[in-house]
């Protein structure tokens, strides 16, 4: 496989390795590492179908678009505007929780009383100013930042496995079964780098489906490994942000986590703006760049929302909301075969199968807000 390829499947994989990765330890101690283990296996399914899915509608449809131009496109006026909700929340969700859990690490490693966010205003400021580079920047720091993340989490298994407890992963909870649902969601999400892909693997389209395999899978295992240590060692005992109860290395890869994806989720969502709302430049930035800054503020100092909760709202409906919208568009630009090109990722889908994994959708947004 070649440099492309490899830029390809990272970008993907850091988008969805994101904020969602420290919420994981903690969702499975309450529910069993084994609970856990079978929302990982059964909604990273359905997300891989989902992601090629979208990766087909991108290479079948002319032009530059994002998630609610390809909305827009093949459902109309109220698919946009529902795809654009879908995302918006889901991406603001994010760049929130990523402020969150930057400003409380940076606090935690480097020496002194400075409140967290202060380190999270400097970040968002270093993150805004990289949003400037485009695509070039976008690809050196997911090529990079993606590498040291399966460093860091291989180096943490291979060090900690030794002190893994067994009891700690075959203990679950069955009245928090559903619990996992929200932040598993979430640490999957990475719609919205897929039309980012179709232009890194420009002239390789070929190798598109098997970056989106590749991309998706990559996260799953290391979330495996990851929560694996964490709960083993750990047992309960673990934070909502769960690197900050495992010390400064553990520290150091929710920082590359978070980071990697903040960049890519805000170069997504002001190519939205741009390309499907059709803002000017300038408003386009400063759109993605202030409102996160505004929420983490507010949130900062009312303190009305925690980190798990905002991972778990925003999996659920912007997960279950774009899921249910890319499963329907796959659908209709299959069918739309005369202005469209012929793909080079061809996936079976019908309305069986759109109503079942719809479902599972909808049905994950009742139980977070009922249980």
């Amino acid at each position: 496989m070649n440099k492309k390829f490899w830029a390809t499947t990272f970008t993907l994989t850091g988008t969805i390795v994101g904020a969602g990765i420290l919420g994981l330890p903690y969702v499975f101690s309450k529910s069993g590492f084994l609970v856990g283990l079978f929302w990982l296996i059964v909604l990273g399914a359905v997300m891989i179908y989902v992601n090629l899915a979208l990766g087909e509608v991108t290479l079948r449809t002319r032009g530059k678009h994002q998630l609610a131009g390809y909305a827009e496109k093949y459902l109309g006026p109220w698919g946009k505007r529902l795809m654009f909700f879908a995302m918006v929340f889901g991406v603001y969700s994010a760049l929130l929780a990523y402020l969150i859990g930057e400003g409380q690490s940076l606090s935690q490693i480097i020496p002194g009383n400075t409140h967290p966010i202060v380190f999270g205003v400097i970040f968002w400021l270093i993150m805004t100013l990289l949003l400037r580079e485009g695509l070039k920047g976008l690809k050196r720091i997911e090529t990079w930042g993606v590498i040291a993340i399966i460093a860091i989490v291989s180096g943490i298994f291979i060090r900690f496995v030794q002190f893994v407890e067994p009891a700690n992963l075959m203990a679950w909870n069955q009245s928090n079964f559903a619990l996992p649902i929200g932040v598993v969601l979430f640490a999957l999400l990475g719609f919205t780098s897929i039309p980012e892909l179709r232009k890194e693997i420009k002239g390789q389209e070929k190798l598109m489906k098997r970056a989106i395999i590749l991309g998706t899978i990559i996260p799953i295992i290391l979330y495996i490994a990851f929560s694996a240590v964490f709960i083993g060692v750990l047992g309960t005992s673990i934070t909502e942000i769960a690197t900050l109860s495992f010390g400064p290395l553990m520290t150091i890869l929710g920082i590359f986590t978070m980071m990697t994806s903040y960049f890519v989720l805000s170069f997504s969502l002001k190519d939205t703006f741009k390309y499907d709302l059709n803002t000017r430049k300038k408003t386009s930035f400063l759109l993605t760049s202030l409102i996160p800054l505004f929420l983490y503020i507010l949130t900062t100092q009312f303190d009305f929302i925690g980190f798990i909760l905002i991972l778990s709202i925003g999996g659920v409906i912007s997960g279950g909301l774009t899921g249910i919208i890319i499963l329907i568009m796959a659908k209709k630009a299959k069918a739309n075969k005369r202005n469209n090109k012929e793909p080079e990722i061809n996936i079976p889908i019908n309305w069986i199968l759109i109503i079942i994994l719809s479902t599972i959708f909808i049905a994950s947004i009742i139980l977070e807000f009922t249980r």
